[in-house]
């Protein structure tokens, strides 16, 4: 990777030998080892046996998650938060790994449509509760560093399974509760 970013500075005109450059190649593969992290990992693993028998069946909330991604059309930078939820059935996950599951489903190549959708059914999957619901805002660099230059566009998505999507009231009262 390390060679193929060389190139890279060398295609855009630049001398990868320069001063300013000339660590520039490793630096950059290293960070993007770092931000692709998401490939080398499942969420099974990433969750290592932290759900937990429960009386709990009210709402649980994880808000404000921040995050960032790499948008898969132009490799450059989605940033913002993701809200979680779920309706515990018997069973919940610990605090950290909602958090750990949207670092490692948003640390790939993503649409966000796509991330939102992946971290809700990874949830849904590994603790099994009666609903779940995420909704992520993010700002794109790949909108307001080219094309539009629109520098204070938020994108929102948003999926809801279960008893999110079921039932109105839930979801009224999840979509109430994050803001």
């Amino acid at each position: 990777m390390e060679e193929l970013f060389r190139q890279l500075i060398e295609a855009v005109g630049e001398d990868p030998e320069r001063e300013g450059l000339r660590d520039t190649p490793g630096r950059a593969a290293r960070a993007l080892e770092y931000l692709t992290s998401g490939y080398k990992t499942d969420a099974r693993t990433v969750v290592n046996d932290a759900i937990f028998e429960s009386n709990m069946d009210e709402m649980v909330i994880v808000r404000d998650i921040e995050m960032y991604s790499m948008c898969e059309h132009h490799l450059l930078p989605f940033i913002g938060k993701c809200h979680v939820g779920y309706l515990p059935k018997g069973r919940v996950i610990g605090l950290s790994k909602v958090a750990r599951i949207v670092d490692m489903f948003s640390r790939r190549f993503q649409i966000q449509e796509n991330l939102t959708t992946q971290i809700a059914e990874s949830i849904m999957e590994l603790v099994e509760p009666a609903g779940v619901g995420v909704v992520i805002e993010a700002r794109h660099l790949c909108m307001m560093m080219r094309g539009v230059e629109k520098q204070n566009s938020h994108m929102t998505t948003s999926c809801m399974l279960g008893g999110f999507r079921s039932h109105s009231q839930t979801r009224s009262e999840f979509l109430t509760l994050i803001h």
